[in-house]
């Protein structure tokens, strides 16, 4: 019976620092990623070169309006190439529309494609 409970509280230890383990790894890849991703933000948002607006034409093919500086440039992307279209004035654009753009949530994704499913009768 000895055997029993001492071999009892060894699986529990082991269990409980297979967790604690796991629990620490876990932890830091959430911090490391976390640090990632901002320093990658950083890189990104603090450049004279901004993608403003896209729209995707076909698998490969995609039309942007891209700023430089200060200068707006709507360029064609597709697989292989990148060809200037125009360069546009600020007036021209509408900004405002282009930043007050919200990008919808995961509960909205998910009500959408709930609606999509054939409904059981």
């Amino acid at each position: 019976m000895m055997l029993l409970t001492m071999n009892h509280w060894e699986n529990v230890t082991r269990f409980i620092s297979v967790l604690l383990i796991f629990l620490f790894v876990l932890a830091i890849t959430y911090f490391a990623t976390r640090y990632i991703a901002n320093v990658q933000r950083g890189k990104t948002f603090e450049k004279n070169i901004s993608v403003i607006e896209t729209v995707r034409l076909s698998q490969t093919k995609y039309i942007q309006i891209v700023r430089v500086g200060t200068r707006y440039l709507a360029i064609a992307v597709c697989k292989d190439t990148v060809t200037m279209l125009a360069e546009l004035r600020e007036d021209e654009l509408d900004l405002e529309a282009v930043q007050n753009a919200e990008l919808p949530g995961f509960a909205d994704l998910l009500e959408k494609a709930k609606e999509k499913l054939p409904k059981k009768k």
